[in-house]
């Protein structure tokens, strides 16, 4: 979409409100979006315009500090959370603006999983843990959750080495698999997006590989956002990145064309290490 008569001077709340996503071929399209925390006293991300293809892993890159992973958790409202946040902007999802009053939060985050940088299992079985979404949406047949708590750990390659012990806490499992296992509790409610926090970040390299192999597995049928620090891993695993600079967007392409041609020096000094 293309808003450049867009003017804080005469907009209009329900016209904002009602915007909708036109280019099907995103899964986000986001508008004019900027961001500040306490209470408006530190900006964290200025006018953003961007959007997050379907279907795609997605790669966010940039120093510590940059706005990635707010950005990140403002595509399913986890910002919302934070007291003394504000914000500007659109964010369109499946046709609708996220950020409208209308907009369920509930339902977006149905839609829009999150997998976080530490491993956060529940403290209960590695059953309960995958079958909790479903049972807060009110699913409590009992071959429904076997079957739904087997498809997400097989979907989350975690089934052939848990299978047989399931009624284990989540949190005795090693570090990549407690990781999988929380992959499998969001992928659970069969969403349409995930959201990746450096999911790899504190996982050894055996981990990291199998956290990787997963990604590119699930790629085939879920969006998925990804914040990392390695810019090995961005190749490896993206189709797109976008590189973040003090809270804007410097710079978005196929991640090829940024790694290999980069368009901003900005981006190429990011790259080898000359800023940070």
């Amino acid at each position: 979409m293309n808003f450049k008569f867009w003017n804080k001077k005469t907009q209009n709340k329900n016209f904002k409100e009602n915007l909708e996503q036109t280019n099907k071929e995103n899964a986000f399209e986001i508008e004019n979006l900027s961001l500040w925390y306490k209470n408006g006293q530190k900006q964290a991300l200025f006018n953003i315009n961007t959007n997050i293809k379907l279907n795609k892993v997605t790669a966010l890159i940039g120093p510590s500090g940059c706005g990635k992973s707010t950005f990140l958790r403002e595509l399913n409202r986890m910002n919302d959370e934070v007291e003394g946040v504000k914000k500007e902007g659109n964010i369109f999802f499946e046709g609708k603006n996220i950020n409208s009053k209308k907009f369920s939060v509930t339902l977006l985050r149905t839609k829009v999983g999150m997998v976080f940088q530490k491993p956060t299992p529940f403290p209960i079985s590695i059953y309960d843990n995958v079958a909790y979404g479903p049972k807060s949406n009110g699913i409590h047949d009992k071959k429904t959750l076997d079957k739904i708590v087997e498809n997400a750990l097989t979907h989350a390659a975690l089934w052939d080495e848990v299978k047989d012990n399931l009624l284990e806490l989540g949190t005795s499992l090693s570090g990549g698999q407690q990781q999988r296992l929380c992959i499998a509790r969001a992928i659970a409610l069969e969403p349409d997006v995930l959201l990746m926090d450096e999911p790899t970040s504190a996982l050894d390299p055996i981990a990291t590989a199998k956290i990787e192999e997963l990604i590119l597995l699930l790629s085939k049928k879920y969006t998925i956002v990804i914040v990392t620090h390695s810019m090995a891993q961005a190749q490896r695993i993206s189709d797109e990145t976008i590189f973040f600079y003090k809270g804007e967007i410097i710079e978005k392409g196929k991640t090829k064309q940024v790694f290999l041609r980069p368009n901003n020096k900005k981006t190429k000094d990011y790259i080898n290490g000359r800023i940070g």
